[in-house]
């Protein structure tokens, strides 16, 4: 059986959309991570990170994206969708991934401490679910990292100044 042909173009566009919603999430203060969903060329749905606006630990870009997704399509089966994220999803949204059978996944920055799409862990392909996804890594990589780790050296920064200020009172 021949390998399906994947328009790397589209998948750069595509994860280009989700870098928009990661950005909206930066400027929210939240963990710049989006996601779109998109089903026969068209975006259904788009989420960024809402975890701290919602004060919602299960309010991450996927979980989001995942539930507008199911209203689109009018149920919770995904299966003729994919899922452009830009952090590789954590073992929750991985669960959930699995569960709504996305036919692919596509994310762009790895997550070496708690990635499920094959980093730390695979859940997205483990073999005893009733369903694995196909799995595609590192689409805009650099760009999805550099925002994450711009993100978060930021965040240092302002611990570390609010931290100097508490000692000096």
């Amino acid at each position: 059986m021949d390998d399906p042909i994947i328009d790397l173009q589209s998948d750069h566009y595509f994860m280009g959309e989700a870098l928009r919603q990661a950005a909206k999430a930066y400027e929210a203060e939240e963990v710049p991570v989006g996601a779109v969903v998109v089903r026969e060329g068209r975006i259904i749905a788009r989420a960024s990170n809402q975890v701290e606006l919602l004060k919602d630990a299960t309010a991450h870009a996927e979980m989001l994206a995942i539930t507008q997704a199911e209203q689109a399509v009018g149920d919770w089966r995904l299966n003729d969708c994919t899922l452009y994220v830009t952090k590789e999803p954590c073992p929750m949204c991985a669960g959930a991934i699995v569960h709504v059978r996305f036919a692919r996944v596509v994310f762009g920055a790895s997550d070496a401490k708690g990635g499920a799409a094959g980093s730390a862990m695979n859940l997205l392909q483990f073999p005893t679910l009733n369903h694995q996804c196909e799995i595609t890594r590192g689409v805009r990589e650099e760009e999805c990292r550099l925002l994450l780790q711009t993100f978060f050296a930021e965040q240092r920064a302002k611990n570390e100044k609010a931290r100097k200020q508490a000692e000096s009172n």
